[in-house]
This record gives C-alpha cells, structure tokens and sequence, in this order.
C-alpha cells in the first residue's frame, strides 16, 4: 500500500509524492510530517496524547528526513514530550506534546458541543485540476460546506487514502494528525494564488482520542488589519468532537 514515508532503518524516512504541498514540488504539505512526528512520540510507550504543539522552523522538503525524540519532563501523572524533524543536520519541525495518564471521568464528561453531519451527508469537495497531485490526491476530500478554493468558514471530512509509513498500519491519532493542519486552507480567506497565507505553527488539544478513519474540521479563518491571521478548528470524528486546532498565520500579498 502506498504511503507518505518509507523507512530506511536508524529513524530515518524517505518521502514520497504523496507529500507535495501547494507551495511547489519540493516542499511537503505539513499535515504528512505531523504525522510522522506523532508517530514516533507514540512510539515512546505513550498510548495518548492530550496537546501537540509543532514549530516550523522552515519547509520540509520532500527528501529523506531523521526524526528525534526525547522526554523532557518525566511524570506519572504528567510527562512532557518532543520531536525534531531534519534534513541534513537541519531542524524543519519540531514537536512538544503533553501525555497525561488516563482515568474515568465518564460521569462529569460533557461540553463538547454537538457533532457534526456525517460523511455520507457530505459531497465530494471540488479540487482545481492544477493541484490534482501531491498530498490533496492523498486525501479523500468531502465538503458539508465550504472548503479549497471557496473562501470563508468550512465543515469538511478528510480521509487519507495512504499511510503514514510503509509496512506500519496507521492509528486514528495519527491519521488525525495527517489532516488537521488544513484547517487553515479549507477555511482560507484569500485565493493562495494570490496571497501567501502560511502557518508558522499548529496547536492540537484533544480532550478524547479520536476513533476510525474520517477526520471532521469545522474551521475558520480570521485575518487581521496588519499582515497576521489566525486559523482554528473545532475537530471531530463519527462519534463527535474530540478537539480543537489552531495555528498562526503569515499573510501577505504574493
């Protein structure tokens, strides 16, 4: 089965097409090394997750990368951790996630808010011919409302058609994170054409793990006066809301 990545042993991957961002054929889409970082983290015996925060330090480019791990903050109760994603000895993402142990709070869980329509109430979201490829063809893209292209507030489903990684079956947390940094391109409010609107970090909280293979955003976009915007999801699976996202963005005029 096709996939994002191929290892090549010593924690180091290969990307593939399937990364391609809309910025050019050399730089990845931010959602597949996410991924990728989450996986790893997860790879420490950690069987959840409750914020990620990613750092873009520069682009990732469709390369082989070295991921890095490492335990910054040891706990029973709480641990904090990060990851580092390089080519070459340099930094393109970093990650700094928060573990906190498990425990039943199903009799005061509550406050999520509504989920939203299904996917199969959803239909195909429409993709201009020209950014056919790369990552957007490595998604399944399906619109309740808005989406790529058509500016303003967005509920949309997304389904990865790969892995993360060959040969590794990918988890619902990590097929989450290979889609939630497009909360702020399904929910653009410039034409990418035309403007730059470049997130310069994602903030993932997760108040439960998700569940399955779909992937909802309710997102919107909010621009400000002096070149600065900020992009946020409520993010949910079949069962509901699991989360929220957000993420700072550069907008300027191309």
């Amino acid at each position: 089965m096709p996939a994002f990545y191929e290892p090549l042993g010593d924690n180091v991957f290969r990307s593939t097409e399937h990364t391609v961002g809309p910025w050019g054929p050399d730089s990845q889409h931010l959602g597949p090394p996410s991924a990728l970082l989450v996986r790893s983290l997860l790879a420490m015996n950690t069987p959840s997750l409750s914020r990620v925060t990613f750092e873009v330090l520069g682009p990732v480019p469709v390369a082989d990368l070295t991921v890095s791990t490492s335990v910054e903050r040891p706990g029973r109760s709480v641990e904090l951790l990060s990851a580092t994603l390089a080519h070459e000895g340099r930094v393109a993402l970093t990650a700094r996630a928060w573990h906190i142990v498990g425990s039943d709070t199903t009799a005061v869980a509550g406050g999520s808010g509504a989920p939203l329509a299904p996917p199969e109430d959803a239909v195909p979201m429409e993709i201009p011919d020209h950014w056919s490829g790369g990552y957007l063809a490595a998604v399944e893209w399906l619109s309740l409302s808005g989406g790529i292209f058509t500016p303003g507030d967005a509920q949309v489903w997304a389904r990865p058609r790969v892995d993360v990684v060959e040969g590794s079956e990918t988890s619902p947390l990590e097929r989450l994170f290979s889609v939630v940094d497009s909360a702020s391109g399904v929910s653009s409010r410039v034409d990418i054409r035309k403007w730059y609107a470049i997130n310069t970090d994602l903030t993932v909280h997760l108040h439960r793990q998700p569940v399955g293979d779909w992937v909802g955003m309710d997102a919107r976009t909010t621009i400000g006066p002096g070149g600065v915007g900020i992009a946020t999801s409520v993010v949910h699976d079949v069962e509901g809301p699991v989360g929220t996202t957000a993420q700072a963005l550069f907008v300027r005029e191309r």
